[in-house]
Order: C-alpha cells, then structure tokens, then sequence
C-alpha cells in the first residue's frame, strides 16, 4: 500500500498533459476534431482536479503506429520522468494496435506514469483500469481488422461485377460507374501475361505495349514498376485465374497427352519406362515412396 501511495504522490508532482490526435478519415467520417477533444479533455480535467500543464497535438497522423512527431515528445518526457499523467478523449486516439498498447502500458508502469481515458473512464494506475484498457485495446484491433475485411470484400465485389473504384485499371475504359473491356488493352494484356508466364523481363513486356501504341492510363511511358503493377493488379490476376481456368475446365486431358507422348516415344516398351521421382498415390490415398 505504501508503495502505491507513493507511486500515486510522484505522479501528482509530475506534469499532467493532454494528448490529441486526428487524421483526416476522422475530420471526413467521424466529425472529430481537436478542439473538441481539448474542450471535453478540459472539462474532464477540471471535473477531476487535474491541472493540465500543456497540450500535445498530432494533427493529419494515423494511430496504426506510434512514430508521430506530439507522441515522440510525450513518450520521450515520461522517460525522463517529467510527465506523471497523460488524459486523452479516447483509447483510439493513442494507439490501435494491441502491440503498441502494451508497450505503452509497460513504458506508463516502469515510470510510474498514468494513462487517463475520458470517455471510458479508466486510469491504468489501478489493476482493474490496466486490465479494462488492455480488453478496450483488443477490442479496437479487431474492429480495425473486421473493417478492413469488410472493405476488401465490398472491393472484390465491385471488381466482379465490373464496377468502377479508383483508377481505371490497364485494360478497361471507364463509363459512369461501368468498367467496360478494351479491346485493344485486353489483347495486350492477355500478350503481356503470356509474356510473363514465359519469363519476359517487366521492360520486354513495357517494350512490347509501347509498340502496339499502348500507354499506361497513369504515366507517360512503361517502366518496370508500372508494368508489374499492371500485372500483378487484383483485377489482372483474377481475370487471368478465370482464363486458365477455363483452359482447365475446356481440356483436362491436354495436360497429360504431350508428356505421355514424350514418355513413350522414349520409351515404347512399358518394362522399360524409367522411373521418376517423388511420391505415388494409390487408390485408397495412401502415399507410397516411389524409388
């Protein structure tokens, strides 16, 4: 108890700062701003007998990582033992990621420094506040981690029914919210994927687009960069995943008739059909060495 006590009086003697943060999604979506958050900091501050020393602000800087200009300045100030306490609006505004929080957490103990959170009404100087800010702190992670799945199905979604987003990708022409194919694009696309399948440098590939007259709809000239972007874009991949599959679905049999070919020209006489490496399957499943 002693030892709480005196953790607690060290942090009263120590400078109280507020910390706010905002990108602009949050000014776009969310309507927050730093004003409002200094103006509930404060009111909270006061409600609580806190004597708040300064505010540090990171304006337009994402919470996915710790590396901002206002959040090197706190963190390097509670090392050195000259910030006791740190209130901030919400758990959100520091940090999203779990990794991140912990660390916090552990850099706010060492020192003997206290995380405040207005709006979930925690203080990590106690047991159950630090426990209540490591659970919030999952919680933000895996809300972060479901929007992101959601985005990246409601994109996919788009691309399949050929609805534009972005930029109009190499190969399509844009009409209203339509992505309608190109001809000449799609022809040269399917060249530069072949191109690619057989080992065509990015350059060869740019070479051969800028010969049929074709230029990338962002930029003046192909470089290697944009013709690996080009192929190794979602749409891209997936059309081409389509294509082969299609080749699959139309003539399994193909596959195997040229090598058996080869096999037997080799070797007409089945006793003498040379052994090949690697594993055999029998018909219940089962894998057997084959020597």
């Amino acid at each position: 108890m002693k030892g709480r006590r005196n953790r607690k009086a060290e942090t009263a003697n120590r400078r109280t700062v507020a910390y706010v943060r905002v990108s602009t999604d949050d000014q776009a979506e969310n309507g927050v701003s730093l004003a409002s958050q200094e103006a509930r900091i404060a009111a909270y501050a006061t409600a609580m007998g806190f004597d708040v020393a300064e505010v540090v602000c990171d304006a337009g800087a994402s919470a996915r990582s710790l590396q901002r200009h206002g959040m090197g300045r706190v963190l390097d100030a509670i090392a050195s033992g000259d910030i006791g306490r740190v209130v901030i609006l919400k758990l959100d505004r520091i940090t999203r990621s779990t990794r991140d929080l912990a660390e916090l957490l552990d850099l706010f103990a060492k020192h003997g420094a206290a995380l405040v959170s207005v709006s979930e009404h925690l203080d990590t100087q106690s047991a159950s506040g630090r426990l209540a800010v490591n659970m919030l702190g999952v919680v933000a992670q895996w809300e972060r981690e479901a929007i992101g799945e959601r985005t990246a199905s409601a994109l996919a979604h788009k691309r399949h029914q050929r609805v534009a987003y972005g930029p109009t990708p190499f190969g399509y022409r844009r009409e209203g919210r339509d992505l309608l194919p190109d001809v000449a694009e799609q022809a040269a696309l399917r060249e530069a994927q072949r191109m690619d399948e057989a080992g065509a440098s990015f350059r060869e590939i740019g070479g051969m687009l800028t010969e049929r007259g074709l230029m990338p709809h962002r930029g003046k000239a192909w470089y290697a960069s944009s013709v690996r972007a080009m192929l190794r874009s979602r749409i891209a991949s997936e059309a081409a995943a389509i294509t082969l599959a299609a080749r699959h679905v139309e003539s399994p049999a193909a596959h195997w008739v040229q090598p058996l070919a080869r096999l037997t020209a080799v070797a007409p006489d089945s006793a003498t059909v040379p052994k090949l490496p690697g594993m055999l399957f029998c018909g219940y499943g089962r894998p057997r060495n084959r020597k």
